[in-house]
């Protein structure tokens, strides 16, 4: 692994502050292709795009105003979940401690209704079918991980 030296770095940048961010960008990229890792992804959500594509991903009108209940109780098992599984810690979603989502989510659908304690089965299928998908699209599109998701 190449070792930066910092002070070389500042002594050549003068007035080419851009030119040495950029040549440290291709570096980076440069050491991620020769350890075999991909390249750093181009985008880092699937709405960071420009205005006219965002608008085919109306979040308030297609999702918070068709679903308002629905999400909030899915918001309220992520709270709890956190409570159970990160006792003290800022809410985040540990992906490490329960990966089986699509057998999670056949056991929540036969479950559909009721109630495992306080845990509505269908607002954790919904959970779990949301864990699901976005771990596909950040495969599929070489996203990073959510801003409160932890490896």
């Amino acid at each position: 692994m190449a070792k930066w030296d910092h002070d070389d770095l500042r002594d050549r940048s003068g007035d080419r502050g851009a030119d040495v961010i950029a040549e440290g960008q291709r570096a980076i990229r440069q050491l991620a292709e020769r350890a075999g890792q991909a390249s750093p992804p181009a985008r880092k959500r699937l709405i960071d795009a420009d205005s006219a594509a965002r608008k085919e991903y109306p979040m308030a009108r297609g999702l918070l105003d068709y679903f308002p209940d629905a999400l909030a109780e899915v918001a309220k098992l992520s709270y709890l979940g956190n409570l159970k599984h990160n006792p003290g810690e800022e809410m985040h979603h540990a992906r490490g401690k329960s990966m089986d989502h699509a057998d999670c989510i056949v056991r929540h659908l036969v479950g559909r209704g009721g109630f495992d304690g306080d845990t509505r089965e269908s607002a954790a299928l919904a959970w779990r079918a949301l864990a699901l998908l976005q771990e596909e699209l950040e495969r599929e599109h070489g996203l990073p991980l959510p801003r409160a998701a932890r490896a």
